[in-house]
C-alpha cells in the first residue's frame, strides 16, 4: 500500500511538470481555389513540427500545430487570427492571397502576434501594408519581375508584350513590376487587358486572349491566379497561342502544372522561389534532407508551398531558441537582418522590410515527354535563370517610395 502510494505521488508530480505545448496556427486554404497549395502548406508545417519535437521542441516544449481553413478569402483569414489567438496561439502564418497576408497581418498586429505569409506576392505586402509584426517568407512581385526581365531581356530583346491580368492587388503590382522589368511600360505598344479579380466568366477570358492573338505581341504574360489562370492557360494552349507567342506565367507553383496538365503548361516560363531541385543545385545539405523526409511521407516531390512552410515554423522556432523567449517583441528583434541557411543558400529576414532576402530562379515547364519519363512526372521546372536575393529585391530607397509618410515599420 506505501509502495503504491509513492507511486501514485511521483506519476503525480510528472504530469504536473509535464511541458505545456506551444501552439502556432496555420491559416490556410483547405477548400477553394488554392487548396492543392493548401495541403502542401500543412505537410511541409506538420513535417517541421514533428522534427522539432523530435529534437526536444522549443525552449523545452512541444509544438502543437493548430489550423483554420481560410478559403483563400481575407476576410475569413481575419477572422481566424482572432480564432486561433483565442485558442492560444503564439504566432500565426499561411495564406495564399496577398489581400489575406495584409488582412490577417493586420489583425495579428492588433493582438501582437507574429504573422508570416507564404504565397502572397504583391508588393504591398511589405511594402505600403508592412507592419514590424508581419514577415513575408515567400518572393515579391519586385523580385519575380527582376528575374524574369534580365532573362527575358538577355534572350528575347525589342520584342512587343501583351498583358493579361486580374484587377486587384497582387494583379496590378505585378503587370506594373515586370513592365519596368522589361521596359514594356508603352501601353500603346505593349497592350493589356483586365478581367474581373474573381470569377471571370469564359467569354471574358476568350475575348481577352483573342485580342492578344490579334496583337502584334510575341510574348503573352497572364497575371492571374487560381480558376482564372486555369481558364486561360487552357484556352491558350486550345487557341494554339504557345505556337506563336511565348507564355509567361510569373508565379508558377507545382500545383498549377499538375492541375492544367503538363501538355497545356508545357514550355510556359515563370519563376519559383524554390523547386525540389534546388537543394542539390545549391549544395544544401539540409534542403536534400527535407526533400528525402517529404518524399517517404508523400510518394511525391515538395513543392515551393511545403518548403515555405517547413521554413516558417522552423525559422519561427530557432528564433524562440535564440531569443529565450516566446515573447513577440524579442522575436522581432532575433529575426531582424538574421541570415540562415536551410533549404537553399544564404536567406535573410530584411529588418527594414522584414521580406525573406533569397535567391529567385526563373523557370520553364518541361516538355510532357521529359515529365512523363521521371518516377513520380512531377519532375516540372528546368532553371533557366537565377538572381540573387540581393540582386533582386527593391532597395531601401525603393521600399521608401511605396510608403508614404512611414520610412519605417510601426
Amino acid at each position: 500500500m506505501h509502495r503504491a502510494l509513492i507511486l501514485i505521488l511521483l506519476l503525480a508530480g510528472c504530469a504536473c511538470h509535464a511541458a505545456e505545448p506551444i501552439a502556432i496556427g496555420l491559416n490556410y486554404p483547405r477548400t477553394g481555389s488554392y487548396k492543392a497549395e493548401g495541403l502542401e502548406l500543412m505537410r511541409g508545417a506538420l513535417l517541421a513540427v514533428e522534427q522539432i519535437n523530435r529534437g526536444g521542441g522549443v525552449l523545452g516544449r512541444p509544438l502543437q500545430l493548430l489550423s483554420l481553413n481560410s478559403a483563400s478569402r481575407a476576410e475569413q483569414a481575419e477572422r481566424n487570427v482572432e480564432r486561433l489567438h483565442a485558442q492560444g496561439a503564439r504566432m500565426v502564418f499561411g495564406g495564399a492571397t496577398s489581400e489575406e497576408a495584409i488582412r490577417a497581418g493586420a489583425r495579428a498586429r492588433k493582438l501582437g502576434l507574429l504573422y508570416f505569409a507564404t504565397l502572397s506576392f504583391a508588393d504591398e505586402v511589405t511594402g505600403r501594408e508592412g507592419h514590424r509584426y508581419l514577415f513575408r517568407e515567400s518572393g515579391s512581385d519586385w523580385m519575380s519581375a527582376r528575374v524574369l526581365g534580365e532573362y527575358l531581356t538577355w534572350h528575347r530583346p525589342r520584342q512587343r508584350y501583351h498583358y493579361i491580368l486580374s484587377d486587384d492587388a497582387w494583379g496590378r503590382s505585378m503587370e506594373e513590376a515586370l513592365r519596368r522589368a522589361t521596359g514594356s511600360m508603352d501601353r500603346a505598344r505593349h497592350g493589356y487587358s483586365r478581367l474581373p479579380a474573381r470569377g471571370a466568366s469564359r467569354a471574358e477570358h476568350l475575348r481577352a486572349l483573342q485580342r492578344a492573338a490579334a496583337s502584334e505581341a510575341e510574348i503573352l504574360v497572364l497575371v492571374m491566379r487560381g480558376k482564372d489562370l486555369l481558364q486561360s492557360v487552357r484556352l491558350a494552349h486550345d487557341l494554339h497561342l504557345k505556337e506563336q507567342r511565348q507564355l509567361i506565367v510569373p508565379n508558377l507553383s507545382k500545383a498549377l502544372v499538375q492541375e492544367a496538365g503538363p501538355l497545356v503548361m508545357e514550355g510556359v516560363i515563370g519563376t519559383e522561389a524554390w523547386t525540389w531541385r534546388v537543394p542539390a543545385r545549391e549544395n544544401s545539405q539540409q534542403g536534400m534532407a527535407f526533400v528525402d523526409a517529404y518524399i517517404e511521407a508523400h510518394q511525391e516531390y515538395p513543392g515551393s508551398s511545403a518548403a515555405s512552410a517547413y521554413a516558417i515554423v522552423r525559422q519561427w522556432a530557432d528564433a524562440a531558441s535564440r531569443a529565450g523567449s516566446l515573447d513577440s517583441e524579442r522575436l522581432i528583434a532575433a529575426l531582424e537582418d538574421h541570415a540562415y541557411r536551410l533549404l537553399k543558400d544564404e536567406q535573410q529576414w530584411r529588418a527594414f522590410d522584414h521580406q525573406n532576402v533569397q535567391s529567385i530562379y526563373a523557370v520553364r515547364v518541361r516538355p510532357r515527354a521529359e515529365i512523363m519519363r521521371d518516377r513520380f512526372k512531377q519532375d516540372y521546372f528546368e532553371i533557366i535563370h537565377r538572381m540573387a536575393g540581393e540582386q533582386a529585391a527593391p532597395s531601401l530607397e525603393d521600399w521608401q517610395q511605396q510608403r508614404d509618410e512611414q520610412l519605417s515599420l510601426q
